[in-house]
């Protein structure tokens, strides 16, 4: 005879984990586990001789991308994600669904910043790229997850 264990336990922690957390709370932790990650890509990147090399549309040469560029593009760029996340807690009727199409068509647009960055490799421009959606693949998910814990 076996016994079955239900598997409900595991989600019930998981769960507990981010529905106590404030989301302000839950999207710094967020941010800075998108942050790490993102500067570890790079890193590689760097490593396997892509060059970190990138100019800004209108720039006239290449500057480069510095060890930790990453981890503070993040950082920026995800203060807007953490404001958005909290006022969509407070006002949104669906907060979750609200933030995840938002975020995802953010991270979208933020995909031609690299592919018109001017003097720039083509290989640095798909590590720039991909370099959001790594960001976006781990922020967005954990933010989203506490956003659905929200009590109306």
């Amino acid at each position: 005879m076996s016994v079955t264990t239900p598997q409900t336990q595991a989600q019930q922690i998981e769960s507990g984990l981010l529905s106590t957390r404030p989301v302000w709370l839950v999207g710094i932790l967020a941010t800075l586990a998108g942050a790490v990650v993102t500067e570890a890509f790079a890193l590689v990147a760097r490593a396997a001789g892509v060059p970190m090399e990138a100019a800004s549309p209108g720039a006239k040469e290449a500057a480069e991308i510095p060890v930790g560029g990453f981890f503070g593009g993040v950082l920026f760029w995800s203060v807007a994600g953490i404001v958005l996340a909290v006022a969509l807690a407070r006002w949104a009727e669906r907060p979750a669904r609200t933030f995840t199409v938002t975020t995802v068509a953010l991270t979208a647009l933020s995909l031609a910043g690299p592919a018109v960055a001017p003097h720039t490799a083509t290989s640095t421009q798909i590590v720039l790229a991909a370099s959001h959606v790594v960001a976006a693949a781990v922020v967005v998910p954990l933010l989203a997850r506490r956003l659905s814990h929200v009590r109306r």
